[in-house]
């Protein structure tokens, strides 16, 4: 398959799943609604966190801080300014505090950077928390103005299928393959001519847009939102999970792994929350061991690969229990 026919079937399947996903609403329960609802948020998340770390192999953690930057923008403005601008404003305010960000840590690689830019999110909850307490003298925001379920939805469903579509875009552009480049040898990709730092910079930025944006939208399920809730590192840690799980490198590996995903959590977490964490893991550990490149790298193929290594480790187990004991 080339490269056209390849874009033309991925546009085709997000054309599909756009349709079906548009018409939910009107014949699925409010459970169904909203359990969709949390997979379009996840689905714009990991998408665009695989857009950057997937490829430059950067391992980002700040995800739950842009996220909660969108929210309390959208809490702040949403009344005064209307839903647009306040999920404009959110991706923009997002995508600011990314660039500075970025520009101060995207030198370094590896835990390093991950450490970093967890701490740099931690950094932010706390000192607006603080400037909650100290200076408005409350601990968080209360939302008057909420727009309805349809809109809401249509709206995570707009930036999901915009963060798909934008990684099908870059994947096929020179930006794409300087991320790819950067993420196989940074050095030969700047003796290449790449701007490495402009480029990290700006997939830095384009998750970051994404995730404020998607806090902006999300904030309003809440009718009272502080930091603990919206900048909650389990968002981001999840988003990482579900990138990973699905397949970082890959298209379809995040919308895949956050349908999964989405269906673990509204089934286990609720009534058994330690199940829930323990299939994370477990989910994380099978994948890292057998299926490097995520789910969306199962093929029929890969079942009978794992049936004939597990004979043949079966039949070397047997060999040791067979050798003579001296």
């Amino acid at each position: 398959m080339n490269n056209r026919q390849g874009l033309v079937r991925d546009l085709l399947v997000l054309f599909g799943l756009t349709g079906w996903a548009m018409a939910l609403p009107h014949y699925g329960s409010e459970f169904v609604v909203s359990m969709v609802l949390t997979c379009l948020m996840y689905v714009a998340l990991s998408s665009s966190w695989a857009l950057f770390c997937g490829s430059s192999r950067y391992l980002s953690l700040a995800t739950s801080a842009f996220f909660g930057i969108g929210a309390y923008t959208s809490a702040l403005v949403l009344e005064p300014l209307g839903w647009g601008a306040a999920i404009a404003l959110g991706a923009g305010l997002a995508t600011v505090v990314a660039v500075v960000m970025g520009a101060a840590v995207l030198h370094l690689r590896g835990t390093y950077f991950a450490v970093l830019t967890f701490g740099m999110t931690e950094l932010i909850r706390h000192a607006i928390s603080y400037f909650e307490k100290q200076v408005t003298g409350t601990v968080g925001r209360v939302l008057t103005v909420v727009p309805d379920r349809d809109t809401i939805y249509l709206t995570v469903l707009g930036l999901a299928v915009l963060a798909v579509a934008v990684s099908i875009g870059v994947r096929r552009h020179r930006f794409g393959l300087a991320l790819l480049g950067i993420g196989a040898d940074e050095q030969r990709a700047q003796t290449l001519g790449v701007n490495t730092r402009l480029v990290k910079i700006a997939g830095f930025a384009l998750t970051a847009a994404f995730a404020g944006a998607v806090g902006a939208a999300m904030s309003v399920r809440w009718t009272y939102i502080d930091p603990h809730t919206v900048f909650n590192p389990f968002i981001g840690f999840q988003t990482v999970l579900i990138a990973l799980i699905g397949g970082a490198t890959t298209l379809w590996g995040p919308l895949i792994a956050a349908i999964v995903f989405s269906v673990l959590a509204e089934t286990l977490r609720l009534q058994v929350p330690q199940l829930y964490m323990m299939s994370l893991g477990l989910l994380l550990i099978l994948s890292v061991l057998y299926l490097p490149g995520g789910l969306a790298s199962l093929r029929w193929t890969t079942f009978g690969d794992w049936g004939r290594d597990l004979r043949r480790r079966w039949r070397l187990l047997l060999a040791r229990e067979d050798e003579p004991r001296g």
